[in-house]
C-alpha cells in the first residue's frame, strides 16, 4: 500500500516530478535531487516499505530484483567498469531520511571508505 504523504510514493503517482530512466511493474529509477557524485540514482520500489527492517520473506524477490535494476542503470549510465556504490540507508542514525526504502546507484568518481 502507497503512504499517501510519501514523497516517493508521490514520485510513483506522478504527483511530483522527478528525472525517471527507468520503470517496470515492481520499481522505478531517478536522479537524486541532491547528487553526492556525476551518477546518482535511486531505485525505488512501488510498493510502500518504510525500511529495510520491515522487509520480510515475501519482499526477497523485490529486493534482488532491486539489485538487478541497479545493476542495468550502472551498465546504462556507463559505469559499471570503472565502478559504482550501492547504498541503501536504515532508520535515522543509517542516513536515512526518506522512509520509502531506496538503493542508492553512484559512481563516476573515486569512492572512499568509510564514507564520512
Amino acid at each position: 500500500m502507497k503512504s499517501v504523504s510519501c514523497i516517493f510514493c508521490k514520485i510513483i503517482n506522478r504527483e511530483l516530478d522527478a528525472q525517471i530512466v527507468y520503470e517496470d511493474e515492481l520499481t522505478l529509477a531517478f536522479r537524486d535531487i541532491a547528487p553526492a557524485a556525476p551518477h546518482h540514482l535511486l531505485v525505488i520500489p512501488k510498493a510502500h516499505i518504510s525500511t529495510i527492517n520491515e522487509a520480510d520473506n515475501t519482499h526477497q524477490a523485490l529486493l534482488g530484483h532491486m539489485l538487478l535494476v541497479a545493476k542495468r542503470l550502472a551498465q546504462d549510465e556507463n559505469i559499471a567498469e570503472k565502478g559504482y556504490r550501492l547504498v541503501m540507508n536504515c532508520n535515522s542514525q543509517g542516513g536515512q531520511t526518506v522512509f520509502h526504502i531506496h538503493l542508492h546507484v553512484i559512481g563516476g568518481r573515486n569512492m572512499h571508505w568509510p564514507p564520512g
